[in-house]
């Protein structure tokens, strides 16, 4: 079928409130649409092939330098954009939208994970938060759809809701997938056991990852049928939040996760200001990306709020491996108080 009967179809097929598709999208620049992908497919693949989502995998989700069966940022990428996919075809809304929001969601993100923003947030006038970050900034030369950067831009809870229903399903689906996941992960290692759950996790949701998955899923999908509005039934919600404040106490604010904090933190701010005073090293398409095409890059001066957005976007964009590589070459840092992995 090409494009366009595809969009005709979704007159169809999608529920009332779900997200069309329309020609080439509404992009920022103007583009000829594509004869055969909608314009929210266009932009998933756009994400899917771009560095900035490859790189994903070798960033911290909860663990840095994560062994062979714990989560990368990439990896929890993927899982957020399989959960909401399910949540998204069962209520008749645009799927290839939420899965291009999902997928790239977090490709604002940090090395070391969310210590980065606590590293880089003082460099920057308004702070620095991977999801807008990653939408105006990482993402910004792919030329999205306003639909997908909106989605991106304000998944995180403490951010504007979503303006589609496609966008609020993807900031559900992050949240029921990195609570269900991280803890898998947590207990893989040793750190905490399925028997230390709450019982009211235990209870209403089970103790293994599919059956949280699946009764977090379909208490969506149930609430949503019923009331009209994205969201999930007031008991299922209640252990989801209760699940997840399990995983700040004992996983995400556990010393040893603090204490990889601070190291984390401690050397990126010290790659930023190297490279805010070498404004020259930074690659210039990680420099446009941040400061627009009306700034000369040649005339950036040293030190300056030019040069230092330069360094974040720098910084921001590095793996794991990269900048502690980094800091070992540039900064002559001491290798024991790099980050380390769990073992």
């Amino acid at each position: 079928m090409t494009r366009e009967a595809r969009e005709d179809l979704e007159g169809t097929l999608l529920a009332s409130n779900g997200t069309r598709a329309v020609g080439a999208g509404n992009r920022a620049h103007e583009e000829e649409p594509d004869p055969y992908r909608t314009c929210f497919e266009r932009d998933r693949d756009r994400i899917l092939h771009d560095s900035a989502f490859r790189r994903l995998a070798g960033k911290t989700q909860v663990f840095v330098f994560p062994g062979d069966h714990q989560r990368n940022r990439m990896t929890h990428a993927l899982e957020v954009a399989q959960v909401a996919r399910s949540i998204a075809q069962a209520l008749s809304l645009n799927v290839p939208l939420a899965e291009a929001m999902a997928i790239g969601h977090d490709c604002g993100h940090g090395p070391g994970g969310h210590a980065s923003e606590d590293a880089l947030s003082p460099y920057l006038p308004d702070g620095f938060d991977h999801a807008p970050w990653g939408a105006d900034v990482t993402l910004q030369p792919l030329n999205l759809c306003a639909e997908t950067l909106d989605g991106i831009r304000n998944h995180s809870w403490s951010l504007p809701a979503p303006q589609t229903p496609e966008g609020e399903v993807v900031s559900w689906a992050d949240r029921i997938a990195y609570v269900c996941h991280d803890f898998e992960d947590a207990a893989a290692a040793g750190i905490v056991t399925p028997g230390m759950l709450p019982d009211i996790v235990a209870e209403r949701c089970g103790r293994d990852r599919s059956t949280q998955l699946g009764t977090f899923v379909r208490a969506m999908i149930t609430a949503t049928m019923s009331t009209g509005r994205i969201g999930m039934t007031p008991d299922i919600a209640e252990a989801l939040a209760a699940f997840r404040s399990f995983n700040y106490e004992h996983v995400y604010l556990r010393p040893a996760s603090t204490q990889q904090a601070d190291a984390v933190i401690a050397l990126l701010r010290a790659l930023v200001e190297h490279y805010a005073d070498r404004p020259h090293a930074i690659p210039s398409a990680t420099a446009r990306a941040a400061l627009g095409d009306g700034v000369p890059l040649d005339l950036i001066e040293a030190g300056s709020q030019e040069s230092i957005t330069a360094a974040v976007a720098y910084v921001a964009g590095m793996t794991d491996r990269y900048a502690c590589e980094r800091g070992l070459v540039e900064l002559n840092w001491d290798p024991t108080k790099l980050p380390t992995a769990v073992s």
